[in-house]
């Protein structure tokens, strides 16, 4: 009678098989993952980029499209994102996040400004 101790080489490959099956699987949806972040860290900076644009509001009767006085009132985007402002005036603004590491952007605009991107309600933030 044979005293087998350990696996076969077949067994090992038909393990290794399956482990690659399963990690071809696995990866796209991880790489989806990255994006989902990247985006949600746009968002969070849209948000707060609003939350500052109200306060300069609520000081001086008018939204502004310089970031640096924003930035004075303690706004900061994060690291590598750039938040553009496409429309700022007495009555409402608009802005787009970019982030450096993804094609998306985010949108949002508030007041009688023009809908930019793919935001189309008033105070609903998109990103497309």
């Amino acid at each position: 009678m044979l005293n087998r101790k350990g696996m076969t080489i077949i067994e090992l490959v038909l393990v290794m098989m399956i482990i690659g099956l399963l990690a071809m699987i696995a990866m796209p949806r991880l790489g989806h993952m990255k994006d989902r972040a990247l985006i949600a860290n746009m968002k969070h900076d849209l948000r707060t980029f609003a939350m500052h644009q109200e306060s300069y509001y609520y000081d001086r009767a008018s939204y502004t499209d310089d970031i640096d006085a924003l930035a004075a009132g303690g706004y900061s985007a994060s690291a590598n994102v750039t938040i553009s402002v496409n429309e700022a005036t007495i009555l409402g603004w608009s802005a787009t996040a970019e982030h450096s590491e993804s094609l998306v952007q985010c949108n949002l605009f508030v007041g009688d400004a023009s809908p930019v991107g793919a935001a189309t309600l008033e105070g609903s933030l998109e990103c497309g």
